[in-house]
């Protein structure tokens, strides 16, 4: 069984995460670039944590994602447990895009 890195436990991490959710309004930024609305509750490293540890807290490094688009993102982590899929919506209620200041 693989360790989780203790760096996901800090209390800086936790902060961070949360701003990233509060700043994409706990959308995920991937299904949004698709015109599409879900739920994201994980924050993605765009550049791996492990080969870019220093842009660990950047922000300008995280974008939230659902799971879904995280599996995809590291199949190499699979556990063989299947992720039940989030329900997908197409954006008709409001007009949604993903963060600009990234993109």
């Amino acid at each position: 069984m693989k360790q989780v890195n203790p760096f996901y436990k800090s209390k800086e991490w936790r902060k961070c995460r949360e701003k990233v959710l509060i700043r994409d309004h706990y959308l995920c930024q991937q299904c949004l670039r698709k015109g599409i609305l879900t739920t994201a509750n994980t924050v993605h490293h765009i550049k791996p944590l492990e080969d870019y540890p220093e842009l660990a807290l950047d922000e300008d490094n995280l974008e939230s994602i659902c799971p879904t688009c995280h599996n995809k993102e590291h199949p190499e982590k699979g556990r063989g447990k299947k992720v039940e899929p989030q329900r997908k919506r197409r954006a008709t209620v409001m007009k949604a895009e993903a963060n600009p200041e990234r993109w």
